[in-house]
């Protein structure tokens, strides 16, 4: 239960559901609710699939290519500050040119709800704590997003444009420090073995 916790909270502040939830209603607006329907299942699908995927080929990948799980801390942790940073100074996070037929798969599931802070993420945390505990909280995550996006509507009017845009500094501003923990851990990982 305490790995299960661990990875919970770093996946729900890098998933950021109500940062995220500005774009989907930009992305989906126009649509009606059957639509939006259809296009919230095939984001959480395609979120999923990469997600899990990534979780249990990320470690073989760094291994082929020659990587240490500290030389990914290090990195991994420099791509999330950058990406926190990113939203608390701009606010905004990449949004590409869509199709409305794969809306739900590109750009919402992919990169928007895992993106590379989530990827990033969740190879880390599966090294760190497991690839179940890991696993099952991400999936839990991806589901939250899904239950957010179904309640867009009522979640824009009691929040508003600013209170949303607040919820997500705050959650950069945790994730930033999250970022630095690992860049730290990861540096002392690489010092450790370069001293035996």
């Amino acid at each position: 239960m305490k790995a299960f916790l661990l990875c919970f909270i770093p996946f729900f502040i890098a998933v950021d559901p109500i940062g995220i939830l500005p774009m989907y209603i930009s992305l989906t607006d126009g649509h009606n609710l059957r639509q939006k329907k259809k296009i919230i299942v095939q984001s959480l699908i395609t979120a999923s699939i990469v997600a899990v995927a990534f979780i249990l080929g990320g470690p073989l990948l760094l291994k082929l290519v020659g990587v240490g799980v500290s030389d990914f801390m290090v990195a991994g942790g420099i791509l999330l500050l950058v990406l926190s940073l990113s939203n608390m100074l701009t606010g905004e996070k990449r949004q590409s040119v869509i199709d409305a037929d794969t809306v739900g798969a590109v750009p919402i599931g992919v990169p928007l709800i895992t993106g590379p802070a989530v990827l990033t993420t969740s190879v880390l945390l599966a090294n760190e704590y497991g690839i179940l505990p890991a696993t099952l909280a991400l999936l839990i995550n991806i589901l939250i997003v899904g239950v957010v996006f179904y309640m867009s509507s009522s979640i824009e009017r009691f929040l508003g444009q600013a209170g949303s845009k607040t919820v997500s500094k705050v959650a950069s501003l945790f994730l930033a420090s999250i970022a630095v923990m690992l860049i730290r851990r990861g540096i002392f990982e690489i010092i450790e073995i370069s001293v035996r």
